[in-house]
């Protein structure tokens, strides 16, 4: 297959972009900077130099290709709200440009938007908040919209995506860790967040695109839900940081913007996405990461 790659610099986007290559497959990857399209160029990958601020050059690839991985995404977090409508203009673009064929187009998307009952693992045929509730259900909105015009849309959920320099959510936690002298957790620090190596996830999404079932939702977990108390621990070990439990009324001062997610329960299961891709995680755990710690990544 010809893919179309967003996001295909990042840490989750250039294991991808690796494990297509390998797997046989021809990759467009979507880039903006020089540098990296002489990384993209070195990994056998084609280079479509642009920006998501570019939805007709966007169009214009997305029409080229066999299918299309959509991973690419702003984390400026100060303006999440904007980023996330920003991210369904996206997908309805891309939707356009593969409408009429099967042609498979995979959005992203987070666990955590997963309406579930309190302590129950998120599941991938379960109910989901809406934009609403959560910004980033925008993204799996504009999914559903174009699957209901009946495109090929795929829906992958990622946990906190890790190997020993990124951590998802967990990378500036350390460095508010790092900046705050201290490794805190919340209450009993016992709410747990999945995980899964980037490894692991580049395979998740071989497979989702090659296996290709429309309207399926797949969760990348690997570990359903590591405590956070367990993840401060493991940072204090490797920072050499001491660990402290904080009330949950100090986590917005402790924190500052990750306030709203640090005392969250969002564990999330990957059955059946095991069963239906036969995807089964092998990297390390998220701990194991941990406590192998790049010191120089922040």
């Amino acid at each position: 297959m010809r893919v179309l790659v967003t996001g295909a610099t990042g840490t989750i986007g250039s294991a991808v972009v690796t494990e297509l290559i390998a797997a046989g497959h021809q990759v467009l990857g979507l880039c903006r900077s020089s540098e990296k399209a002489a990384a993209l160029m070195a990994a056998g990958a084609q280079v479509l130099r642009g920006s998501l601020e570019d939805l007709a050059g966007l169009k214009a690839a997305a029409a080229e290709a066999d299918g299309v991985i959509h991973l690419a995404f702003n984390h400026d977090f100060s303006r999440f709200v904007q980023n996330c409508e920003d991210d369904r203009r996206v997908i309805q673009a891309l939707g356009a440009a593969l409408s009429g064929s099967a042609r498979p187009l995979i959005v992203t998307s987070g666990t955590a938007i997963a309406n579930t009952a309190p302590g129950q693992p998120a599941r991938e045929d379960g109910a989901r908040v809406g934009s609403d509730v959560h910004p980033r259900a925008a993204s799996e909105e504009a999914a559903a919209s174009l699957a209901a015009d009946g495109l090929n849309v795929i829906i992958v959920r990622l946990p906190q995506v890790h190997d020993t320099v990124r951590q998802g959510l967990i990378t500036p936690m350390i460095r508010i860790y790092r900046q705050q002298s201290v490794c805190a957790y919340l209450g009993d620090g016992l709410n747990r967040w999945p995980a899964a190596h980037v490894l692991d996830v580049a395979r998740l999404y071989r497979l989702a695109i090659e296996k290709a079932e429309p309207n399926a939702k797949y969760h990348a977990v690997a570990e359903e839900g590591v405590p956070m108390r367990a993840v401060a621990e493991a940072v204090g070990r490797r920072l050499n940081l001491p660990v402290r439990c904080l009330d949950p009324g100090e986590a917005q001062a402790f924190f500052g913007w990750l306030g709203r997610f640090a005392a969250l329960d969002m564990p999330a299961s990957s059955e059946q996405t095991r069963t239906r891709l036969g995807w089964r995680p092998a990297g390390p755990g998220l701990i194991a990461d941990l406590q192998q710690l790049s010191l120089a990544q922040t």
